[in-house]
């Protein structure tokens, strides 16, 4: 018996309740997260290393260069009475030297850090891709597409910001503080602790800004959120759209996701406004205290005026680093936050799995259904205790009405979904011991809605056999019917056919979907509403391409259409799930039950013509 293999502890379907519910803020610290994105670090420590030496390099000219300018004031000053400048010279080049210590300090940051964000902004989205393109499609049916997008673009980019800048600019901004507090109570520890009487009154300035600021980030996030999906659904439904002529209803529904994002940008914006002028104003502060009291003990004789002016400097460079740790506060919760959501995505397993000894199955010919039931939500089956044989070289048509559970069986031929319960053989093989690789070369798909990728005809073609040459591509093409048009093509086999194909017609997407199958010559071929969507003309010449490919196939073809099945060597009918009913045409239409029912609108000439 097979049974569902949950191969995660998120079932490998539903994402878990964070994802769902684009949490923007997370935790400052979150251990768990940083444990697992530090082995991104790894390939980047060089990059990562210059970039830290680049920050040290300019927070030591931050550091240095006030002290320095105090110094080479009360030399200048002593000079006025002396006449000796001897020293001065050296002052003035140190300070020039940590300037340019400074200015280099900046270049190998933003250049390092730059390339250590880039990096790691390669190998999250390249393994995230590769870990989408591996999970099961229940996945991809119980999850939005543009929530997913989402992750790989805007959380990886949090991610990037975190790792390569965030978390180091924390750290420099809180050792530049901490260094220029130091330096200051060494100079005068009294005026040093005046000026630094203000630092309270911003603590609780920031506190209160930071909960006003994490709301009004989360309303710009959300509302941004919506703004891309109606974007993203608009594009992809405008011929729709169009269709429906509903381009003023859609553009006034966009116009309101629009405008929200726009209020939540212009709330943020005010209390950016409302930040920086009050962290002037507390600069401004300190700078008028050691102006008053300083000045005082200058003249006192009790401070020298470098000093003064050495402490005039630092006030300035003390408070940016407390306004760039608040504002780093609200981006490390962010990343934090994209962090989990990307771990978690990282975690759902595949729901299918090859088993630890799985069979390479070679040329396959036999499909074998053994009691087997099946449905895509638990408690809800949509086939029942399903017994069918599909021999070597048969032609089998399953047929029924629409949610009967024809293409359910096209999915589990393909091992796409799990049974549920009973048994699905190839050649005697149960499909749960075989490498998913080697069952599904064997199984050519062709489904109604045919999907080119971008690129070229060419390459679409080649798709399923990249080592195909262009004789091999060009056979299959005239197999399929497909080689004519694209002859007729400006650029022949060399035209891009654009997103999904959308530049070719229906039937022309379909004819080099069926090339592509030929091309990859699976000894089992599934037709799942093949000719379902193509104009007369062009399901005519893909029915004279279909007979031709399905000669010395096993074949199974679904389809509501009687011109596709009366040539099947058998034909199933499903009703709700089960087998109510098989034989060939000619025998169905005798027993006049739901496959008779299902063509009654046919005349009787016609049904006397198919064999009645």
């Amino acid at each position: 018996m097979s049974t569902h293999h949950g191969g995660s502890h998120h079932g490998g379907g539903q994402l878990p309740s964070t994802f769902d519910t684009d949490k923007v803020l997370g935790k400052v610290y979150d251990a768990r997260v940083l444990g697992r994105l530090v082995k991104y670090l790894g390939p980047v420590k060089s990059d990562l290393a210059l970039g830290a030496g680049g920050m040290v390099m300019r927070s030591l000219s931050t550091i240095a260069v006030p002290l320095l300018v105090g110094m080479a004031a009360d030399r200048i000053l002593a000079a006025t009475e002396t006449g000796d400048l001897s020293g001065l010279n050296i002052i003035v080049i140190i300070t020039i030297a940590a300037i340019l210590l400074g200015w280099g300090g900046r270049y190998l940051e933003e250049l390092f850090l730059g390339y250590t964000g880039q990096k790691i902004l390669l190998k999250v989205r390249t393994e995230m891709f590769d870990h989408l393109q591996r999970l099961s499609l229940r996945f991809f049916d119980q999850n939005k597409v543009g929530r997913i997008m989402s992750r790989v673009q805007n959380d990886v980019q949090q991610i990037q910001e975190l790792l390569a800048s965030g978390m180091l600019n924390v750290l420099f901004s809180a050792l530049t503080l901490v260094a220029i507090a130091c330096i200051m109570l060494v100079m005068n520890t009294r005026l040093a602790l005046l000026t630094l009487s203000v630092v309270p009154a911003l603590a609780v300035v920031t506190f209160v800004w930071q909960r006003y600021a994490r709301q009004a980030f989360i309303k710009v996030r959300r509302a941004i959120a919506t703004v891309n999906a109606q974007l993203q659904e608009g594009i992809a439904g405008v011929r729709v759209t169009q269709s429906l002529t509903r381009e003023e209803v859609n553009s006034e529904q966009f116009e309101n996701a629009n405008r929200e994002h726009y209020s939540a940008n212009v709330r943020a914006a005010r209390l950016q406004a409302v930040m920086w002028p009050m962290v002037e104003v507390l600069t401004a502060t300190g700078t008028a205290l050691v102006i008053v009291f300083g000045g005082s003990q200058v003249l006192a004789g009790e401070i020298g005026v470098g000093v003064l002016l050495a402490f005039l400097l630092y006030v300035r460079r003390f408070f940016e680093p407390v306004l760039e740790l608040a504002m780093e506060y609200v981006e490390i919760q962010r990343a934090m936050a994209s962090g989990a959501r990307i771990i978690e995505l990282l975690d759902i397993q595949p729901e299918i799995t090859d088993i630890r000894r799985a069979i390479e199955l070679p040329r396959a010919k036999e499909i074998r259904f053994k009691g087997v039931s099946f449905g895509y939500s638990p408690g809800v089956e949509v086939l029942h205790d399903v017994d069918l044989t599909v021999s070597p070289g048969e032609t089998v048509a399953i047929v029924g009405r629409t949610g009967a559970g024809k293409s359910s069986l096209a999915n589990l031929i393909t091992r796409f979904y799990e049974i549920h319960k009973g048994e699905l053989t190839v050649d005697g093989h149960n499909v749960n011991s075989l490498t998913q690789q080697s069952l599904r070369r064997q199984i050519g798909v062709v489904t109604q809605d045919p999907f080119l990728f971008s690129g070229s005809i060419e390459e679409n073609i080649r798709y399923g056999r990249l080592e195909a040459s262009r004789e091999e591509v060009v056979g299959a093409a005239k197999k399929a019917r497909a080689h004519d048009f694209i002859a007729r093509l400006e650029h022949g086999y060399e035209t891009k056919v654009g997103e999904r194909g959308e530049n070719l017609s229906a039937g022309q997407r379909q004819l080099v979907c069926l090339a592509r199958a030929i091309l990859a010559d699976p000894p089992i071929l599934v037709l799942d509403e093949a000719t379902s969507n193509v104009d007369t003309d062009a399901e005519r010449l893909m029915q004279k391409s279909l007979r031709r490919l399905m000669k010395g196939r096993t074949c199974i073809i679904i389809a509501h259409r009687l011109s596709t099945v009366t040539n099947a060597d058998r034909i199933v009918v499903l009703e709700q799930g089960r087998i109510i009913e098989t034989g060939t045409h000619r025998e169905l239409l005798a027993k006049k039950g739901l496959y008779y029912d299902m063509f009654g609108a046919l005349s009787a000439p016609d049904l006397e013509a198919h064999g009645a």
